[in-house]
């Protein structure tokens, strides 16, 4: 699932949005570090800025850029490194950069807060999984321990509706926010956590590494399988001025997929070391746990649900709506290619 922050929301929240009437757009009121930044924002051309995380939810981000997927459509996916990993969420609201494959959670803070974004196609699918430390085999157990996540993220939003499944709330733990997706496994594996909630691979990465390591919930047993964790969303200015060059990038999302399917090897091969930061085994361990799904047509209202959620942690005033989304890109995509999207084993339709 995409790179998680843990004290983004520290400094960024709904009162950081300076509403516009005038434009009916929002702008985040941006650290100075990032203020220099905004000159390399999207110029007219085929160039699209792209943020991203570093979960298996990113791999089909990760293949369309690594495998230039999207040229032969005439256009250049660009990945913007961030000065810190807090930043991914920022820059995307503030329009640093076009898209962004990003927790659903995460995307509906910025919806929330008036930002000019869409939800267009989908990342990946499952791959939230709360591992436990030894001696640990129930809700029941966490009480009193603490239990290390992210702010915002899914991987928050699944040990929230874990517990209250329970009867427990996060009062009744010992919540810890972290930084980075390595700084919350390695916590983790040395023992100064007992609990967390982590993408892949990097909860393969936790289960192997710590003697008596539990899971508590891989999400199914909670949402069913299939259930959203990223997708990707597109800034509004885009999709209306380069509607060609998004449909480009679900194509190319699509014949990663595709590709990732008929051979995960070779994808991990593409991917592993410069993207994850892991050994081969545990990637290959977790491949299967979180795969590529564009078309998450069908999580529409599972995502839409999740808002209850979002609002009882306060990230949220509002609930989001099928306004959120704008799937015509992704069909459109599809009806351009639609022997491509007949060979993708998971998919909505």
């Amino acid at each position: 699932m995409c790179e998680r922050n843990g004290h983004f929301y520290a400094n960024f929240s709904r009162r950081n949005f300076l509403k516009t009437t005038a434009a009916g757009a929002a702008m985040v009121a941006l650290p100075a570090h990032l203020a220099g930044l905004i000159g390399q924002a999207h110029a007219a051309g085929t160039t699209i800025k792209a943020t991203h995380g570093t979960g298996f939810c990113n791999m089909g981000i990760f293949l369309a850029k690594e495998r230039g997927l999207a040229t032969a459509d005439g256009v250049d996916l660009e990945f913007v490194i961030t000065p810190s990993n807090a930043e991914i969420t920022t820059m995307f609201g503030a329009g640093l950069v076009d898209i962004s494959m990003i927790p659903y959670s995460n995307f509906m803070t910025l919806y929330d807060a008036g930002a000019p974004v869409k939800i267009v196609a989908g990342g990946g699918v499952q791959g939230c999984i709360i591992v436990a430390g030894e001696g640990i085999k129930s809700a029941e157990d966490l009480r009193g321990k603490t239990f290390g996540t992210f702010q915002a993220d899914t991987l928050e939003v699944l040990p929230y509706d874990y517990l209250k499944a329970a009867g427990m709330t996060f009062a009744d733990v010992d919540i810890r926010y972290m930084n980075t997706s390595p700084e919350l496994a390695q916590a983790f594996m040395v023992g100064a956590i007992d609990a967390i909630c982590h993408i892949e691979p990097y909860a393969t990465q936790c289960v192997e590494s710590r003697a008596g390591a539990t899971v508590l919930s891989d999400g199914t047993d909670l949402y069913g399988a299939g259930y959203s964790d990223c997708v990707l969303a597109a800034r509004t200015p885009l999709l209306e001025s380069n509607p060609d060059a998004v449909q480009a990038i679900i194509k190319a999302l699509m014949q990663a997929q595709a590709q990732a399917e008929a051979d995960i090897e070779a994808a991990l091969t593409d991917t592993v070391g410069t993207y994850y930061k892991t050994t081969m085994e545990a990637a290959r361990n977790a491949s299967s746990k979180q795969p590529i799904v564009v078309d998450q047509r069908d999580q529409t209202q599972f995502i839409i649900d999740r808002g209850v959620s979002m609002k009882e942690l306060g990230y949220v005033q509002d609930l989001p709506d099928e306004g959120a989304f704008d799937w015509s890109f992704l069909e459109a995509a599809i009806a351009e290619n639609p022997e491509l999207y007949a060979s993708l084993q998971r998919k909505s339709a």
